[in-house]
């Protein structure tokens, strides 16, 4: 009783993260959405050292592969984090004019 308990518990507060999670990410305005990435993906790195640091306690075989695919998400989840806060970040960048002036010069 008190594992089934506890299960009921660890899942009642990720019930209640993820909806407290979706609360807070959907008032954030969107000029503020790449701080907030740049913020996940340093939060994805301590979760891939943490699965690096897990795989190095493993002692048996079902705890590498447990291991390697929580490293493999978290390299994926860095990754892929970088990559959308690289094309958000090209949003906000201004398109170079030419300058006149100095094709006027060059001519």
């Amino acid at each position: 009783m008190s594992n089934s308990l506890d299960l009921l518990t660890a899942l009642t507060i990720f019930v209640l993260a993820v909806l407290v999670g979706f609360e807070v990410i959907s008032k954030v305005p969107a000029t503020l959405h790449t701080p907030l990435m740049s913020g996940a993906n340093s939060i994805h790195g301590i979760v891939l050292i943490g699965a690096m640091l897990i795989t190095a306690e493993a002692t048996n075989a079902l705890e590498y592969v447990i291991a390697f695919i929580a490293m493999a998400f978290a390299a994926a989840n860095v990754v892929g984090g970088y990559v959308v806060t690289d094309r958000m970040l090209h949003m906000f960048r201004r398109e170079r004019r030419p300058n006149t002036a100095t094709e006027e010069k060059t001519k």
